[in-house]
């Protein structure tokens, strides 16, 4: 089942997600002080790309650094892209089909609020 929803949310946008988290994280990357922000970028994409299956745990020993930038993650784009996130899940709540990718977008956008001190893993 996790295999029919990961291609059907390929297919229906999961693709285009992964292309902007990927060329977001790489332009970050193109800086010293941009890389750890491009490296959630990068976790965005995995998560982005292929979310059913997957869920999102805290990391052990998170230090007081990673809250520091989670800060400064979500003044400057975490809350614009948690609220896409959350708008696209409201639009796919309206069907009983788009329930289950209502559900993946509301994870993507717990994830892009604050990712510094949490891990992906599959379930």
């Amino acid at each position: 089942m996790r295999l029919l929803l990961n291609v059907l949310w390929i297919v229906l946008g999961g693709w285009v997600i992964w292309l902007e988290y990927m060329i977001g994280g790489l332009l970050l990357c193109l800086t010293l002080v941009g890389i750890p922000f491009g490296m959630q970028c990068f976790k965005l994409a995995g998560l982005g790309l292929l979310p059913f299956g997957k869920d999102i745990v805290d990391a052990p020993g998170a230090s007081p650094i990673g809250c520091i930038l989670n800060v400064f993650w979500i003044v400057v784009a975490g809350i614009w892209i948690c609220l896409s996130h959350l708008a696209l899940a409201l639009g796919l709540a309206f069907t009983l089909i788009g329930i289950p990718f209502a559900i993946q977008h509301v994870k993507l956008a717990m994830l892009a609020l604050a990712p510094f001190g949490k891990l992906v893993r599959e379930t």
